[in-house]
């Protein structure tokens, strides 16, 4: 009598869109298990947007991590570096086994990440930063002749940072549409909603009149990330911004849309709560 086989998943590339997602999510819930906790909630909001860009967008190598042409991608909000880390390792750049070593002594995967991990061209987590850099990497690289682009990421609390607008100005001065900026727009910062903190609508408006192309999507949606992305660069003499609509918490009812979701620390009480959260929505 033959002994049964264990069931052996395929691999993170061949799984549909959804079926990553929610492998990224349940990484970004682990590593919240550790004792300095993670940053939950806007790991979650961004996990889609994330792993739509390394897999299907960004023109990257993970073999190759210093290709001079590779496109750049900057995590402006720093703080989202469990959903980092996690699409990091599913698509080739560092051992899927090393997401058990966050924040612990002597690990490179930090709260916020640092240049010593595979794939991380600049280290983050003080806001209001990200879009500069990825300013004057879009300008370096186009002067250099070179055909790659540059991804920012930014979290929606911090474009109550001066020096964002500063980057918005000067990216558009310089004409740069080998530009992205992303921004999460889950509405919800560590104090609150943003509205109540500093009002940021209408947000599409006010990057266009700094000079940006600006589409507004669910941050969620498959087709409209494909859709959006898949248009860009649109080489309009503009920098461009896309306005992902998104839900803080995404995919854990105990999280979704809750303030409290910021940072946490799950104790295996919460951790298993927040999996059958999380299990029992992954077709949503």
């Amino acid at each position: 009598m033959t002994a049964p086989t264990e069931a052996v998943s395929p691999p993170f590339a061949e799984l549909p869109f959804r079926e990553q997602a929610f492998r990224i999510r349940e990484h970004i819930l682990k590593m919240a298990t550790a004792p300095q906790g993670a940053h939950v909630g806007g790991s979650l909001s961004c996990a889609d947007v994330l792993l739509h860009l390394y897999t299907r967008v960004l023109d990257i190598h993970p073999q190759e991590p210093d290709r001079p042409d590779r496109d750049r991608f900057v995590l402006s909000k720093g703080h989202a570096a469990p959903a980092l880390y996690a699409v990091l390792a599913e698509t080739g750049h560092l051992p899927v086994e090393e997401l058990a070593t966050y924040t612990q002594p002597g690990s490179r995967l930090a709260g916020h990440p640092l240049r010593r991990v595979p794939g991380v061209e600049f280290p983050t987590g003080s806001l209001g930063h990200g879009l500069s850099l990825g300013t004057g990497v879009a300008l370096a690289m186009r002067r250099q002749g070179r055909p790659a682009r540059a991804f920012v990421l930014l979290g929606d609390g911090e474009l109550q940072e001066g020096s964002v607008w500063e980057a918005a100005m000067s990216a558009a001065q310089y004409g740069l549409d080998n530009l992205v900026a992303v921004v999460d727009r889950n509405g919800l910062q560590i104090t609150g909603g943003t509205e109540e903190c500093v009002a940021l609508e209408p947000l599409a408006e006010r990057w266009r009149s700094f000079g940006w192309s600006a589409v507004e999507i669910d941050g969620h949606d498959e087709a409209a990330l494909e859709e959006t992305f898949a248009a860009l660069p649109a080489r309009t003499g503009k920098p461009t911004v896309v306005i992902a609509r998104t839900v803080k918490g995404r995919g854990v009812a105990l999280f979704e849309g809750k303030k409290k979701s910021h940072s946490v620390q799950l104790n295996p009480r919460l951790y298993q709560r927040a999996k059958k959260d999380l299990r029992s929505g992954r077709t949503a």
